[in-house]
């Protein structure tokens, strides 16, 4: 929904918990769940969720917003409901189940093994909010000690992550506390999926743990072989670098249950495949990646180095968050254009936001996605827009069913050598949107072929004579005012 509204204005609102704007509605909408489904891609849930109400209403939600009556939640609301006429679509029939090695879920999201799933309560609130299944944190038979603080971001000037690194390790419950944890979450919820993550030093731990999950109610096993945060040899992403590692304790666990096992990989690497086919040779019905990317996000300024205040140290952790969405997804593309991992089960994740985010992983073949950061800055309720959205998109596509749709995008992702050069795809200026502001002027002549003129009437103009289509201009345009031209021109011939 291009132009729909302007992107940052959504950006700014604060999603507030027990929002006051909600509160203070005469007309018992609900602001909050407008904004947040718009934040999050989910565009027919805002349309369905807004009135016409909102055109004669004096803004009692802007008197009472957190960000003060400056923040225009009206104009925002009128945006929508003058585009309800595009609600036309009964989207709710589509079917977007999918299935962990042919176990049917209900819908492609689980939490992925993190702190957002790591006890009961969590886990029994995200499968109340929707929730397909969790792959709980990692249980272990080592002494997890943690550091404080454990957690840095990268924020976006709205204050957004635009990456989140952590040092987090292990589940710091006994084992035989989050076996009981299992027990209760498979008695009250019988019909989520529980993915127990697991992590042994030797062949025998990973056998135990495997065995007394599988006894607790476990319907499959995602070894983990990719936390880069481990302070014990021989574990985490040190496994995982290492296929012959891999396939051991892959047979280890797979030798000792009759559920399904999946291997968590890491991305620390430079191809994942190796890790893949190992433990495919030792049993694994599928795969889980990426795990984070190891990382350093800030270092202390020189001046304060040099000054008597105290220098925190800095540790090497895992980077998530949208940033390595880029890096998960070449992954991925990576796993499923090998025929040799053909009917294995991928379990992506990376930077999923949206259901858009969650879709380009599934149009590489990836039949679940688990998310970690985006419930950590937003919480469990962000399923409802995953699942929204998710299901308008499918209908929208014309098919009745995800499953349908799903590996679309394999065959695209080509080698570099195999792109077509023969053309050029040439900008278009979308006139009405202009805000004359100069940034394409201004990329194109220090950062690209100086292709862009821009003269006293503050229109830029393009001269197809040296514009090469690299889209540098596309990019930097802050109001969607130059798309691509939908003709591709054969370049002409030296």
């Amino acid at each position: 929904m291009d132009n729909f509204v302007v992107g940052r204005d959504i950006s700014k609102c604060l999603l507030c918990h027990d929002a006051p704007c909600s509160k203070a509605c005469p007309y018992k909408q609900d602001p909050k769940k407008i904004l947040k489904s718009l934040r999050f891609a989910n565009y027919k849930g805002a349309l369905k969720g807004v009135s016409s109400a909102c055109e004669n209403c004096s803004a009692p939600c802007q008197e009472h917003c957190a960000l003060g009556p400056d923040y225009g939640i009206k104009k925002i609301l009128t945006s929508c409901n003058m585009q309800k006429e595009k609600l036309k679509l009964d989207y709710t029939k589509a079917d977007i189940k999918s299935d962990i090695c042919g176990i049917e879920i209900e819908n492609p999201f689980l939490l992925s093994s993190s702190v957002v799933s790591s006890s009961y309560d969590m886990c029994k609130r995200a499968f109340e909010a929707g929730w397909a299944g969790v792959s709980f944190k990692t249980i272990c038979l080592m002494d997890i000690h943690e550091a404080s603080p454990r957690f840095s971001a990268l924020k976006n000037l709205d204050g957004t992550f635009s990456a989140f690194k952590n040092i987090e390790q292990l589940s710091d419950h006994s084992v035989v506390e989050n076996l009981e944890i299992f027990k209760k979450l498979k008695q009250e919820f019988p019909n989520k999926f529980l993915l127990v993550s697991i992590m042994g030093r030797n062949e025998e731990e990973w056998a135990y743990l495997a065995r007394e999950s599988e006894k607790a109610g476990a319907d499959a096993l995602e070894l983990n072989f990719s936390c880069p945060n481990m302070t014990k040899d021989g574990t985490g992403s040190d496994v995982g670098q290492i296929p012959e590692l891999v396939e051991k304790y892959t047979r280890a666990a797979v030798d000792a249950v009759k559920i399904p096992v999946l291997a968590k990989l890491t991305p620390n690497v430079m191809t994942m495949s190796p890790a893949a086919l190992a433990a495919k040779r030792g049993g694994a019905k599928g795969v889980a990646a990426i795990n984070t990317i190891k990382s350093i996000t800030e270092l202390n300024l020189v001046q304060k180095i040099f000054t008597s205040q105290k220098v925190d140290k800095v540790a090497v952790g895992g980077l998530s968050g949208p940033a390595v969405k880029p890096i998960a997804l070449r992954f991925i593309a990576e796993l499923a254009q090998n025929k040799e991992l053909k009917d294995m089960h991928i379990s992506a994740m990376g930077g999923v936001y949206t259901y858009e985010d969650a879709f380009m992983f599934m149009s590489l073949g990836a039949r679940s996605i688990q998310i970690t950061t985006a419930v950590m800055e937003y919480g469990y309720d962000i399923i409802q827009e995953l699942v929204e959205g998710l299901q308008y998109f499918v209908a929208s596509s014309g098919h009745k069913h995800l499953k349908d749709l799903l590996g679309a995008n394999i065959p695209n992702v080509v080698d570099v050598n195999d792109m077509d050069r023969d053309i050029v795809v040439y900008p278009k200026f979308v006139r009405e949107n202009c805000l004359h502001c100069g940034r394409c002027y201004v990329s194109c002549r220090d950062g690209g072929h100086q292709a862009i003129c821009f003269g006293e009437d503050r229109n830029p103009m393009l001269d197809p004579k040296k514009c090469v289509g690299c889209h540098l201009c596309v990019l930097v345009c802050p109001n969607r005012a130059i798309v691509s031209s939908e003709v591709k021109i054969k370049k002409p011939k030296e």
